[in-house]
């Protein structure tokens, strides 16, 4: 019943707004209570560093950077390093995956940062390998500028970076073969924390190693070496306490909650975002090349007898309403017109809506090219994405 209500509410909302097409919407409601829950949540001493990839708008990164006073970013994309340098001029930003050499001088020398202000000092670069440390001392040699670096650590992942603490010695080593390059630090992701299965000792154990293993990490850094000692991802920054060795954590995804984190950790937060899409055909489905012989599938409950076609579809995204509309494998996926199965008692007209609930917000939040801000039942504004590209 209260999701009946809550997707009624934003049925009329959108009705009244005028949009009839496939589109993103953002409940500020929600948005602000998981401001406020994570605020609560998130350990003294550790400041945030928000996820721009998870966020893909200058506005949304606006609102939740003031609320926690945020001036650190993660960025993952250099268009969108660019954008998010050049709309807020006194943030750094920490890039979250190591860029190809040639990616960055491209973009320092006559790209997308050429006109960016304070660039040399407001970037810090990714390390993951002692080649791309190298790389990275020519290009400061051959443009003379000033680079500043995080060395990607290993802490469980396994997805690249340094492995060990000889590993890394040997790269701060390295730096004095480099003068206008500088270590600020390190960075450690731990995504895997929630996935690791009971038999092998479940996510507590996972975690501790986790902090375990970036503890060592950081003992290597001199004391001028660690103004960034960067952790953890939605899934897990709250775990975190202040006594331990990070002094900052990475958040994106968790302030609008889609799918894919919903994990105990964030058991007090709330889904934010929604595609919400009109419905175009409500019928009693056939499957092609079977036609009338579907009914014999549908009366032993292999194929629905009752269904819809959308707008659009084939998201990262999974059904929530109408309650119990489903994907079909026999039907298949599609970007135009989607089939979706429905519970036989399902009431519902074309020209009212399903709405689906986003696996992720990276990527998906950039599909639509805008947002609409859904506050107090009502259609309040829009705000642009950034551009994928």
């Amino acid at each position: 019943m209260i999701e009946e209500q809550y997707f009624s509410s934003m049925t009329h909302a959108l009705r009244e707004a005028g949009f009839h097409q496939p589109c993103m919407v953002l409940d500020m409601d929600r948005l602000d209570h998981n401001i406020a829950a994570i605020k609560h949540s998130l350990a003294p001493g550790l400041s945030l560093r928000l996820v721009d990839k998870s966020l893909p708008c200058l506005p949304l990164l606006e609102r939740i950077s003031k609320a926690f006073d945020c001036k650190q970013l993660m960025t993952f994309h250099l268009p969108v390093t660019a954008a998010v340098l050049d709309s807020f001029p006194d943030v750094t930003v920490l890039l979250g995956k190591p860029m190809p050499v040639e990616a960055a001088k491209k973009a320092l020398m006559d790209g997308v940062l050429t006109r960016t202000h304070g660039s040399e000092t407001r970037i810090s670069w990714l390390i993951d390998s002692n080649e791309r440390l190298a790389a990275y001392g020519e290009l400061s040699k051959e443009t003379g500028l000033n680079l500043q670096l995080c060395f990607e650590v290993d802490v469980g992942l396994h997805r690249g970076g340094y492995k060990d603490k000889t590993s890394l010695r040997s790269a701060l080593n390295l730096l004095s073969n480099y003068p206008k390059l500088k270590c600020n630090g390190i960075m450690g992701y731990e995504a895997h924390i929630n996935r690791i299965p009971a038999l092998i000792g479940g996510p507590k154990r996972a975690f501790e190693k986790a902090r375990s293993l970036y503890m060592e990490f950081a003992s290597c850094l001199r004391p001028d070496q660690r103004s960034i000692l960067n952790i953890g991802g939605s899934s897990t920054a709250l775990l975190y306490s202040s006594e331990q060795t990070a002094n900052e954590l990475s958040i994106g995804s968790a302030f609008l909650l889609p799918g894919d984190f919903d994990v105990p950790s964030l058991s007090a937060l709330q889904p934010a975002i929604f595609i919400a899409t009109p419905i175009l055909k409500v019928l009693e489905p056939s499957l092609p090349g079977l036609d009338g012989k579907s009914r014999l599938l549908q009366k032993i409950g292999l194929f629905p007898r009752h269904g819809c076609f959308i707008y659009g579809g084939k998201w990262m995204a999974n059904p929530v309403y109408p309650v119990g509309m489903k994907t079909n494998s026999a039907m298949g996926l599609s970007t135009n017109q989607q089939f979706m199965s429905l519970p036989d008692n399902t009431d519902i007209q074309p020209g009212d809506y399903a709405f689906l609930r986003p696996t992720q917000s990276e990527f998906v939040l950039q599909q639509f090219g805008s947002i609409l801000m859904y506050q107090r039942k009502k259609i309040v504004g829009v705000w642009p994405a950034l551009p994928m590209s």
